[in-house]
C-alpha cells in the first residue's frame, strides 16, 4: 500500500494533468453552451495554476488552444491578448530594472543607506527594511532580498564576532587576575572578511550559508569551558540567532510590501491595470503610475512600519536603550560598520553607466508621474492626447528603456589606444539584448497574457455575466464587510499559490460581482490586488520567503508566527486606506459610468 501511494505521488503531475480534463468533462458536454464552456477553460487552468503540474506560462497558453477549438473567440482575437498596452508597460519596467542590477546600481544605493542608519539594532532593522522595501519598488522582489540578506548576515557576523572577542579578553583578564587554571577560555578567531558575489543571485543564497541556524558560530573549544564561559557563549548564541531570524523574516516581508508601492513594482499590479482596461474600456485611465502611486506608497509605508514594530517586539524585545544603541559595545559597531563600509568600497568611485542609468530612472519616474497626474493637465494630454489616449505609460517605458540601447556604456573618446597598441573599440552600450534575454523573465508575459485571454473570455461567452446576476444577493452586504472578507481571502489563497495566478483567476470574477451588485469596481478589485501580494506565512508563497528560509536559520513555524500577525496587520491597513484616501481618490462611494458595460466591443 505504501509502496502504491509512493508511486502515485510520484506521478502526481501527471495525473492531475490527465485527470482534471476527464473529471470537469460533464460541464461543457451536459450543461452546454458558451458559458459551460469558458467555465470549463477556466476551471482547467485554474487547477494547473494551483497544482503547477505545468509551468505556470504554459498553462497560460491553454486559452490560446481550447477557446478557439470550443467556440468561444477567434484565434486571432484570443492571441491578442498577450501583448498588450499593460504588458508593454511592464517590459518597460523590467529593462529598467535589468539595467540597475546589471551595472550594480542597486547594490550601490542599499550599501549607501546602511551607512546613513549605522549598525544598532533596531536603526539597522529598520535600514534593511527601508532599502529592500525602496529598491523592490522598482526591481524584482527577488532580487532584492537575493541581494541584501548576504549583507545582513555578513553584518551580523561581524557582530557576533566582535562581541565574542571583547568577552573572551574580559574573561582573559579575569584569568589574569588569578581566576585560575581552570577557567578554560578559549582563543579568540580572526575576523573573516565577507567576500559576496556582485550579482547575487538565488543560486547565491545556497552557498553563503552560516555554519548554523543563520550565524556562523565559535567553535566548540578544545578545552574545557569554565561554566560562566560556558553561559555567557550560550547566551550570546542565542541573542544572535534570534536577531537574525529577525532580520532574514524582515528582509523578505520588505520585499513583498515594497513591491505593492508602484504600478511596475509586482506583476499583480500590471494585471489590475490590464483587467480594468480590458472589462471596462471607459474607465479614463482611472489606473496609472501615478494613481497608483498616491493610494498605494502611503499604505505601503504604514504597513512597513507597522511590521517593523511586529518584528521588533517578537525578536528584539522592548528594550529601547538597548535597541536604539544606547550604552552598548561600541568596537563592535565600529567593526560591524567597517564591512558595511568595505563592502561600498569594492564598487569604487561612481562609474559613467551608473550615472547614465541613475538619470534614466529619475527621467522615467517624473515622466510617469506627470503624464496624468489627475489635480492637472499633464505633458501627454498638451502634447498628444488631445483627443485620443496616444500616449500611455507603456509608451513612456518603451521610450526610456529603448535607451538603454542606444547610450554607451563609458565616456566616447576620440583616438587612443589598449595595452596591445591596438585602437580602442567604440564602448558598449549600457544593456545588450543577451543581459536582456538572460534576465527578463519572458514567462511572466505568457502568464499575464492568459488572464487578460480569460478574462476576454468570460466576457464573449457570457460567463461574467452569469456570475454577476448569482452573486446579486450579495447586494444586501454592507461594502465595508464584501471587501474586508474578500481581502482575507485572497490572503490566504496566496498563500498557496502564485500571487499571478490568485490575481488573474479572481479579478474577472470581482469585477462581475461589483457590476451586478452596483459597487465600484475598484473597491474589491484594488484591495485583493494588494493583498495578493501578502504571502507572508509559508517559504513556498513567494520567492522572497523562500530565499530567507534557504539561509537554514529559519523554521516554518517562525514564518507562520511573524506572517500570520502581518497577514491580518495587512488586510485591515489596506481596508483603511480603501475607505479614506482611497475613497476620496477614486470617489469610490459612487458606482461609475464607466462600470455599467453590459458588452466589451470587439477589437
Amino acid at each position: 500500500m505504501v509502496v502504491c501511494l509512493t508511486g502515485l505521488w510520484r506521478y502526481r503531475n501527471y495525473l492531475v494533468i490527465f485527470l482534471t480534463p476527464l473529471l470537469i468533462l460533464p460541464l461543457p458536454i451536459i450543461v452546454g453552451g458558451p458559458e459551460a464552456s469558458c467555465g470549463y477553460v477556466i476551471i482547467l487552468t485554474a487547477v494547473y495554476w494551483c497544482t503547477e503540474c505545468m509551468p505556470l506560462a504554459v498553462t497560460g497558453l491553454l486559452p490560446v488552444i481550447l477557446f478557439p477549438m470550443m467556440g468561444i473567440m477567434e484565434s486571432s482575437e484570443v492571441c491578442t491578448q498577450y501583448m498588450k498596452d499593460s504588458n508593454m508597460l511592464f517590459v518597460g519596467g523590467l529593462l529598467m530594472a535589468t539595467a540597475v542590477e546589471h551595472w550594480n546600481l542597486h547594490k550601490r544605493i542599499a550599501l549607501r543607506v546602511l551607512l546613513l542608519v549605522g549598525v544598532k539594532p533596531a536603526l539597522l532593522m529598520m535600514g534593511f527594511m527601508g532599502t529592500t522595501a525602496f529598491l523592490s519598488m522598482w526591481i524584482g522582489n527577488t532580487a532584492s532580498t537575493a541581494m541584501m540578506l548576504p549583507i545582513s548576515n555578513a553584518v551580523l557576523k561581524q557582530l557576533c564576532d566582535t562581541e565574542a572577542q571583547a568577552e573572551e579578553r574580559e574573561m582573559d583578564l579575569i584569568s589574569l587576575r588569578g581566576a585560575g587554571p581552570g577557567t578554560g577560555i578559549p582563543k579568540g578567531q580572526d575576523n573573516q572578511a565577507f567576500d559576496m558575489d556582485d550579482g547575487c543571485t538565488t543560486e547565491c543564497t545556497k552557498d553563503v550559508k552560516p555554519m548554523k541556524n543563520g550565524i556562523q558560530l565559535e567553535p566548540e573549544p578544545k578545552v574545557e569551558e569554565s561554566p560562566e564561559a560556558r553561559e555567557r557563549r550560550l547566551k550570546r548564541e542565542a541573542k544572535y540567532l534570534k536577531l537574525d531570524k529577525g532580520m532574514s523574516l524582515s528582509v523578505c516581508y520588505a520585499a513583498s510590501i515594497g513591491g505593492t508601492a508602484t504600478l511596475t513594482g509586482t506583476a499583480p499590479n500590471l494585471i489590475l491595470k490590464g483587467q480594468v482596461d480590458e472589462l471596462f474600456p471607459g474607465n479614463g485611465d482611472i489606473i496609472n503610475f501615478a494613481s497608483w502611486f498616491g493610494f498605494s506608497f502611503p499604505n505601503m509605508v504604514l504597513m512597513l512600519i507597522i511590521s517593523w514594530l511586529w518584528l521588533q517586539f517578537m525578536y528584539l524585545g522592548c528594550n529601547m536603550k538597548k535597541l536604539f544603541g544606547c550604552g552598548t559595545n561600541k568596537d563592535g559597531d565600529k567593526e560591524a560598520y567597517g564591512v558595511i563600509k568595505n563592502e561600498y568600497k569594492k564598487l569604487g568611485s561612481v562609474s559613467f553607466a551608473e550615472g547614465c542609468i541613475l538619470v534614466l530612472f529619475v527621467l522615467l519616474v517624473l515622466l510617469w508621474f506627470t503624464r496624468e497626474p489627475g489635480f492637472m493637465p499633464g505633458w501627454a494630454a498638451v502634447l498628444f492626447n488631445k483627443d485620443k489616449p496616444y500616449v500611455t505609460d507603456g509608451t513612456v517605458a518603451m521610450l526610456m528603456s529603448t535607451l538603454f540601447f542606444v547610450i554607451p556604456s563609458q565616456l566616447p573618446r576620440c583616438g587612443g589606444y589598449s595595452e596591445d597598441g591596438k585602437p580602442l573599440k567604440a564602448p558598449p552600450t549600457l544593456l545588450n539584448w543577451d543581459v536582456v534575454h538572460k534576465k527578463m523573465p519572458w514567462n511572466i508575459l505568457l502568464l499575464v497574457g492568459g488572464g487578460f485571454a480569460l478574462a476576454r473570455g468570460s466576457e464573449t461567452s457570457g460567463l461574467s455575466q452569469w456570475l454577476g446576476e448569482s452573486l446579486a444577493p450579495l447586494q444586501s452586504i454592507p461594502p465595508v464587510a464584501i471587501s474586508f472578507l474578500l481581502s482575507l481571502l485572497i490572503a490566504t489563497f496566496t498563500e498557496c499559490s502564485s500571487n499571478v495566478a490568485t490575481t488573474t483567476l479572481f479579478l474577472p470574477i470581482l469585477a462581475s460581482m461589483a457590476v451586478a451588485i452596483k459597487l465600484h469596481p475598484l473597491y474589491v478589485m484594488l484591495p485583493c490586488t494588494i493583498c495578493a501580494s501578502l504571502a507572508f506565512m509559508l517559504p513556498v508563497a513567494t520567492p522572497p520567503n523562500a530565499i530567507a528560509f534557504s539561509y537554514g536559520n529559519l523554521k516554518v513555524m517562525d514564518m507562520a508566527k511573524a506572517g500570520f500577525v502581518l497577514n491580518i496587520i495587512g488586510v485591515i491597513t489596506i481596508n483603511i486606506a480603501l475607505n479614506t484616501w482611497g475613497t476620496a481618490m477614486f470617489n469610490l462611494n459612487t458606482f461609475p459610468d464607466w462600470a455599467n458595460v453590459t458588452t466589451i466591443p470587439t477589437p
